[in-house]
């Protein structure tokens, strides 16, 4: 009998393999001082692309307010306990309505965080009579919801449209022999790409097939849309989407996320999402915070101004310098460029020590071999000055990626890794 431990003694995975020459820096890196546009790394000063503090409302003085406030008046315990048992207060109540109007819903409901929240919601809405057809490129919550799904699940090539007709195909044959029925799971946006999800297309497939649709718009609540609401309502289509799911991480800044649908839908969930019926409510601080957050969203449009004027410069200005930017629609701004493993480490290494630029580090097994990812996040906090140094500094990596130097620079590192 073998020990539980030796698979872990023998592999630590195809990212955990990098710890010994990446921890502390590639990943794991400890950014110090306020969140905001420029923060410290190492005790240098870095323009920071890497948080995704959308609207610049991690420390706007208004927020930062009303958190300490709320925090001194309530602590960080209450309420105590589940929502279902002691811990549901009419605060709660007051954000799930404003949540659900700002999102153009019947009705919502909390969630304590993000990831357990759409585990949990993709458990409830499924049994093992129903068929769950997905995007290949889906957030590893989703995944990691749909693992627990003890029917059948298809992915569909990323935004392909004759993929996800060819799945709900499949999934009709075996719902007629079951009697169950079609989760069709998309994102608004694409975090790692930027690119939105084809809603508009694909709602317009329920002309044709009898699905529900479930949305996961964490990064296109509060960036896009007339009002914010999200990407469903930047194509036209919010009413088509069955349920959606936001996260507070991101545009709000903050912790927590919700679900909205028809009323009927979310008193349903509430009952049955487990990781809400046996988990401590979202504490008050956090509830009140939220508030003030949304709040701000809708009160105050030159932040979503202001936000999108940086991204605009930095994508516009990545475009007229022959950067790949793939086909980004939202402020996720990803660079791809052509290197190795080691490579990648010399160029991210040189902008942060010597242009002090810091934005994460994307490379295999998450994208294919020999691609490098940069991934920026523009922010409402950011200054045309910031895009300007930015651009500045990665004209020059490329051209030191092109010419060679990274390669030499990191052969060490090669070597090393292949021992």
């Amino acid at each position: 009998m073998a020990d539980l431990f030796n698979k872990i003694y023998k592999d630590k995975g195809p990212l955990g393999k990098w710890s010994e020459v990446a921890e502390g820096y590639f990943v794991f890196p400890k950014l110090e001082g306020p969140i905001s546009n420029r923060m410290k790394f190492q005790g240098k000063d870095v323009i920071t692309w890497s948080v995704n503090d959308y609207l610049g409302l991690a420390n706007h003085p208004e927020v930062r307010k009303v958190d300490a406030e709320a925090a001194a008046e309530w602590g960080s315990a209450y309420p105590m306990g589940a929502r279902m048992m002691s811990g549901h207060t009419s605060l709660h109540e007051k954000l799930q309505d404003e949540l659900a109007s700002f999102v153009h819903k019947e009705a919502a409901y909390l969630l304590n965080f993000g990831y357990q929240g759409m585990v949990s919601t993709i458990d409830a809405l499924v049994s093992k009579k129903d068929v769950i057809v997905y995007d290949v490129d889906a957030h590893a919550c989703i995944i990691d919801g749909v693992r627990l799904h003890l029917g059948q699940r298809f992915t569909y090539k990323h935004n392909d449209m004759e993929s996800i007709e060819k799945n709900l195909q499949r999934a009709e044959k075996i719902t007629e022999q079951t009697g169950g029925g079609i989760l069709v799971i998309s994102e608004g946006v694409f975090g790692m790409r930027g690119e939105q999800g084809k809603l508009k297309e694909i709602i317009a497939l329920k002309e044709k097939y009898n699905f529900r649709l479930l949305v996961d718009d964490a990064h296109g609540f509060g960036t896009l849309g007339k009002t914010g609401a999200g990407a469903g309502e930047e194509q036209g289509v919010q009413d088509g989407i069955d349920v959606y799911f936001a996260t507070f991480a991101k545009a709000l800044a903050s912790t927590g996320a919700f679900i909205a649908a028809d009323r009927e839908i979310i008193d349903y969930l509430k009952y049955n999402l487990r990781s809400q019926m046996f988990a401590k409510s979202l504490q008050m601080q956090l509830v009140i915070g939220a508030l003030k957050r949304l709040e701000m969203l809708k009160t105050m449009p030159e932040l979503k101004e202001k936000l999108w004027e940086n991204v605009n410069a930095l994508q516009n200005g990545l475009k007229s310098r022959g950067f790949d930017i793939g086909t980004t629609q939202s402020c996720v701004t990803p660079v791809y460029l052509q290197g190795s493993i080691p490579e990648a480490m010399a160029l991210v290494n040189d902008l942060r020590e010597n242009h002090g630029i810091f934005c994460s580090i994307v490379v295999y097994p998450v994208i294919p071999k020999g691609l490098i990812l940069l991934r920026l996040i523009p922010t409402a906090a950011h200054t045309l000055e910031d895009v300007e140094a930015t651009l500045t500094a990665f004209s020059a990596i490329r051209e030191r990626l092109e010419n060679g130097t990274y390669r030499r620079l990191s052969a060490g590192v090669a070597a090393a890794m292949e021992k």
